[in-house]
């Protein structure tokens, strides 16, 4: 994970003045300045890791001198009161930035952990789990990050990396036809397409039914994500897609769940995108302890 690239930085100054504030109140009045001490991080539960870089930042920011070392890498499975990372440091620090570094790493954890469930559903067949925009704000791209530790792929960053046609969309251009017959001639447009910096673009579109299925196998899009659709609409869609288009990608989105994940899968779809991956995950139960005070 390249961290600086990403603006994390900035985004653990944040977390932790939002903390922080003034100081910690609490330590400052009980804790000597010099009291030193050893604790570990470790798993209440099972589950993935994701986020053990952010964890050792946090600290970093708070003190250079801490001594952060992970024990487990990011993707790597966790067991229920394993040990995650060692720290060791002066206590103040450690208990300033032991809030701030845990929210990160069980957030991240969480969703890594939520995205491989998904991905062992579908496993033994040819199907692959996205993720969607469906993100918490200033958050994207650790919980993207996350998603791929967890075994998932990432479906786009934002609006500026890929086109997808949606609902909105095709109502604004009056249908779906029309609406990938003016994306194709925009990326003919040699100022659009550098203003962009786009590349061998893909263009998916959005279907909610199977006449738009029929349209957009008509007007040749590349992928079709066949939308809140029943398992007989996706068999079907499926079914006229391949005889007509079978390099043509086919998603499916909208009510996925882990109870229905692998019967979808099952219909010979390329990708199911999930956004409860990011916005419905429960963090992953971690905590920090002193294991010695010097």
């Amino acid at each position: 994970m390249r961290t600086r690239d990403q603006g994390i930085e900035k985004l653990i100054e944040l977390a932790l003045r939002e903390d922080l504030g003034k100081g910690d109140v609490t330590s400052e009045a009980l804790i000597d300045e010099n009291l030193k001490g050893k604790g570990i991080i470790k798993a209440l539960e099972d589950g993935v890791l994701a986020g053990i870089e952010i964890a050792r930042l946090v600290f970093k920011r708070i003190d250079p001198e801490i001594v952060f070392k992970p024990l487990v890498k990011d993707g790597e499975k966790i067991r229920n009161k394993s040990k995650v990372a060692e720290i060791e440091g002066k206590v103040k620090s450690i208990l300033a930035g032991e809030r701030t570094a845990l929210n990160f790493l069980q957030r991240l954890s969480g969703i890594a952990t939520f995205t491989s469930k998904f991905v062992q559903e579908v496993k033994g067949t040819k199907t692959k789990i996205l993720d969607t925009r469906k993100t918490t704000p200033g958050f994207r791209a650790l919980e993207k990050y996350a998603v791929k530790m967890g075994r998932g792929e990432n479906h786009r960053m934002g609006l500026y990396d890929r086109i997808l046609i949606k609902d909105n969309h095709i109502r604004a251009c009056g249908g779906v036809g029309t609406a990938i017959r003016k994306v194709k001639k925009s990326l003919k447009n040699e100022t659009f397409v550098s203003r962009f910096d786009l590349k061998n673009l893909k263009v998916e579109v959005e279907a909610k039914n199977i006449k738009e299925v029929k349209e957009a196998i008509q007007s040749e899009a590349d992928w079709i994500m066949l939308d809140n659709m029943s398992s007989s609409q996706i068999k079907e869609g499926v079914r006229m897609i391949r005889s007509n288009r079978r390099k043509m990608k086919i998603e499916v989105s909208g009510r996925v769940n882990l109870n229905n994940v692998k019967k979808i899968a099952r219909l010979g779809v390329d990708y199911i995108s999930v956004g409860a991956l990011t916005h419905s995950a429960k963090a992953l139960d971690l905590s920090l302890e002193f294991t010695k005070i010097k």
